[in-house]
């Protein structure tokens, strides 16, 4: 394998991690990329073309394993030892439970919220990136979100939030922003800014839209990490030893890449809104539009 495959294989990680987190979508950035740097991994064009959309979404399994391993003790219910666990005291094991009881509701929650796009995903997938796969479409779709968050941040400005933690969540409101999360199907509009900008629009802070946004992220891309795989080999595909060191350095780099993109939204919202990366959305969408108009 040449060293310019390995470079363009970092490159596109580091792209994917900012921008998978970043309410920015990273579809619009990696269709941009995708124009200067395009993966060579097989003489077969056709095979290389189905590789390099399955890399797009299995490179996502680096950024999930970021926000497991940044929110673990909020995600994992059990991570205590048993002989820790019996030298709690009464009040210790009590307040345990508690919290054994609300990571497990939030997963509920989580599970709930997955629903909407997990069933449309499965129908519609091959007939999404048929009809909407597209520079116009992403165009469109960065404008349009870009908007609403200026005018949904302006809408909040100097309101309280109905919610500022995950115990005041209810399952309608998860149902609501899965509803959002379907929306992200269509390319363009970006997973984390529909399900923030849902978010927003009924009521919860920013920091708890964004964090419940990562947590829905963890079964939405390892469900479509798993249907990109199995159709890449039911294609009658098979992986090459390059491919499998592309696929490995993508994740790895995306990984690392998203533990601080996560730490930086997560840091700027505390002080700041969304309407920068509003702004952000307009100008990019333009650009793409402007770009795949004239090329």
């Amino acid at each position: 394998m040449e060293w310019i495959e390995i470079i363009k294989t970092i490159i596109l990680g580091i792209v994917e991690g900012i921008t998978e987190w970043l309410p920015i979508s990273s579809t619009g950035h990696l269709i941009l990329v995708d124009e200067f740097i395009q993966l060579k991994v097989s003489e077969d064009a056709a095979q290389a073309e189905v590789f390099k959309e399955m890399f797009d979404v299995v490179i996502q399994l680096g950024a999930i394993l970021a926000v497991v391993m940044l929110n673990l003790n909020k995600l994992w219910p059990f991570s205590f030892t048993k002989k820790r666990k019996e030298k709690f005291s009464t009040a210790e094991k009590k307040q345990t439970g508690v919290i054994i009881m609300d990571i497990m509701t939030l997963w509920f929650k989580v599970l709930v919220a997955s629903i909407p796009a997990g069933v449309i995903g499965i129908v519609l997938d091959d007939w999404i990136d048929a009809h909407f796969f597209n520079a116009v479409t992403v165009s469109i779709m960065l404008i349009v979100y870009g908007i609403l968050f200026i005018i949904i941040e302006n809408h909040n400005k100097g309101k309280k939030a109905r919610v500022e933690g995950f115990a005041q969540l209810t399952y309608k409101d998860a149902f609501i922003i899965g509803g959002f999360q379907m929306l992200a199907l269509i390319p363009g509009t970006s997973r984390s800014g529909a399900t923030i900008l849902g978010a927003l629009l009924i009521g919860l802070s920013r920091f708890v839209a964004a964090e419940f946004s990562f947590y829905l992220a963890i079964p939405a891309m390892v469900g479509a990490s798993l249907i990109k795989v199995l159709k890449f080999i039911s294609s009658g595909n098979t992986f090459t030893t390059e491919m499998g060191i592309i696929l490995g350095l993508g994740m790895i780099t995306a990984f690392v890449i998203s533990i601080l993109a996560i730490k930086f939204l997560m840091g700027y919202i505390k002080k700041n809104d969304f309407k920068v990366f509003g702004w952000y959305r307009i100008v990019l969408g333009i650009l793409v539009l402007v770009y795949f108009s004239v090329r």
